[in-house]
């Protein structure tokens, strides 16, 4: 029977791309950029990594807890995610002027890096060879409905960050153009 869930990409996919996009917005951000588009691109970063771990917590890791042969990198999983809330909440009260800005952007990169390696490295790869890709596909679905009722509250601050913290940048045009790609391949990728 046909399922317009088996028309999503994977979760696994999904995740991937959440990490692909925090990461080319961590490289955008530089010290020697106007404060407005410092703010704009913390700004970036703190709402994607808030919507991506709150999508985790609640899809992912529930359905992965069970299967995980390697418990150590569960059990890490959302004390990274509190550790970095906790980042993300000093972030914001922080004025971009303030060297302490920087400070904090940089250890947030380098607390999601080491967790986006967990990740790919292990859990991602436990799921994509213990989940069906049916079920990858659903868990994908699951993903999209969850994010656009967290998206949706913010999809103006979202887009106004997203206008200046990515203004000029050649990179944002590539996420874009690769974003559009990616869509188009999920949506019409023949079922095996």
């Amino acid at each position: 029977m046909f399922s317009l869930k088996k028309l999503s990409p994977s979760i696994t996919d999904m995740i991937r791309f959440d990490h692909s996009h925090v990461m080319m917005t961590f490289h955008q951000y530089t010290r020697d950029k106007r404060p407005s588009v410092k703010k704009a691109l913390a700004e970036t970063i703190c709402d994607a990594l808030e919507i991506h771990a709150t999508l985790e917590e609640e899809i992912f890791y529930p359905v992965m807890r069970p299967r995980a042969a390697n418990q150590k990198v569960m059990e890490k999983s959302e004390p990274e995610h509190m550790e970095m809330r906790r980042l993300i909440q000093e972030l914001r009260n922080t004025d971009p002027r303030d060297t302490r800005h920087d400070e904090l952007v940089f250890e947030l990169m380098r607390d999601v890096v080491h967790h986006v390696a967990d990740e790919e490295t292990v859990l991602l790869p436990e799921a994509e060879q213990t989940l069906s890709r049916d079920r990858l596909s659903e868990l994908g679905s699951e993903m999209t409905k969850r994010r656009l009722q967290l998206v949706t509250p913010k999809a103006g601050k979202i887009a106004r960050n997203t206008a200046v913290g990515f203004s000029g940048s050649t990179a944002a045009i590539v996420m874009g153009v690769a974003g559009a790609l990616f869509a188009a391949r999920a949506f019409t990728k023949k079922p095996a």
